[in-house]
């Protein structure tokens, strides 16, 4: 990783911390937020979009943002700024501050923010992407033995000292491996991605759990080894779409007009001729990558025996059963470590009318799309 990279998530650890359990903390300490004025429905409106350039999964936000796909369908007049969060965390507490309107994030920070509703109301209205390997990605020291399959790798965890950001998805992917393959940890060490990173180089740890397109980076770097993902154990991730309730109640115009540019851009996501502009866009939108890093995290392909798959992302749009699914397994971890005070959502936190309309009116059904992954002879620099 870069200085300016690392430089950049220690000024945002610092200031914010990147944890879940922070949301927790710090949510009551927001105040209650009082609901916003988005105006009447037809009349122009100002967004605030809080979305994760450092999370793949999410990546239709940062084709929203390039390519401005909300301008065809907003009132006229309409303004959007876009805001930068390294992780879920920062766009949850931002949202409950009412100081963004909608948020893309992972599925941990999106059940979340679901339950603050002393502070402020927030739903999800979309899927962004589900995926085996954008969350669930395990890495190991260079040093550590070459293994036959992901199975193997997996079970020389025992013993081991192993890092995950606690609280985020990789650490609910984490503790399934253990628990599925009877694996127990030496350590088991509550660290952010660029302590993760320093202890690869120092050789003080032996194996973590990371997201793209970090993971990738890592690899590619050559400061650790890939060897096994949510693939290899069936256990997925996801990225969702969050919207502040007082926004849907006033302006249902809104949300169908973002809702509509969120399906274009989808859709642009799914066609692997547009992968080369799409890992542009986000080299743009980031520092301290490269273009390949960010095309090997989006569509690149990994052998098998890293937990590699053909497709790197699903596109569901809508809320299918596979997105519910991964919904009732987050709510119900971040149940058991304490995060939050339900072990179900309420049962208006899920919002799937909007979409649901959006695919009839189009003629489409969800999934809308996939972003295969492709050999990394078709990268172009």
């Amino acid at each position: 990783m870069s200085t300016v990279h690392i430089g950049l998530y220690k000024r945002v650890i610092r200031r914010l911390g990147l944890s879940l359990g922070l949301i927790a903390a710090s949510a009551f300490a927001v105040g209650s937020a009082q609901a916003k004025d988005y105006g009447k429905p037809g009349e122009a409106v100002h967004l605030v979009i809080g979305y994760q350039p450092y999370y793949t999964e999410s990546w239709s936000g940062v084709i929203m943002r390039s390519k401005e796909l909300w301008k065809k369908y907003l009132p006229k007049g309409s303004t959007v700024q876009f805001q930068i969060g390294l992780q879920g965390a920062i766009i949850v507490n931002a949202m409950l501050a009412g100081k963004q309107d909608i948020g893309y994030m992972g599925d941990m920070p999106a059940v979340v923010s679901t339950t603050k509703t002393r502070v402020a109301d927030i739903r999800l209205v979309a899927v962004a992407g589900l995926g085996w390997d954008q969350c669930n990605i395990v890495l190991v020291r260079n040093s550590a033995p070459k293994f036959k399959n992901s199975e193997e790798a997996l079970k020389w965890l025992s013993g081991k000292r192993v890092a995950v950001p606690k609280g985020a998805c990789t650490d609910r992917f984490a503790r399934a491996v253990f628990k599925k393959l009877n694996i127990k940890p030496a350590e088991y060490l509550n660290q952010n991605i660029e302590v993760i990173t320093s202890g690869f180089k120092a050789g003080k740890l032996d194996a973590a759990a990371i997201w793209e397109p970090t993971a990738s980076k890592i690899v590619e770097e050559g400061i650790a080894r890939r060897v096994a993902s949510g693939f290899s154990v069936k256990e997925n991730d996801g990225g969702f779409l969050a919207m502040r309730a007082d926004l849907i109640k006033q302006r249902p115009d809104v949300v169908k007009a973002w809702l509509k540019a969120e399906l274009d851009a989808q859709q642009f996501m799914a066609n692997p001729k547009n992968a080369d502009a799409i890992a542009q866009m986000a080299v743009d939108q980031t520092t301290g990558f490269t273009k390949k890093e960010m095309w090997m995290a989006f569509t690149g392909a990994y052998p098998a025996s890293e937990g590699g798959t053909d497709v790197r992302i699903l596109l569901p749009y809508a809320f299918t059963p596979k997105a519910m699914d991964l919904i009732h397994r987050a709510t119900a971890f971040l149940h058991k470590i304490k995060s939050i005070n339900v072990s179900k959502l309420r049962s208006d936190a899920v919002m799937p009318e909007f979409t649901q309309e959006i695919l009839k009116e189009r003629g489409l059904t969800a999934p809308i799309g996939e972003v295969k992954s492709l050999p990394v002879s078709d990268f172009k620099n």
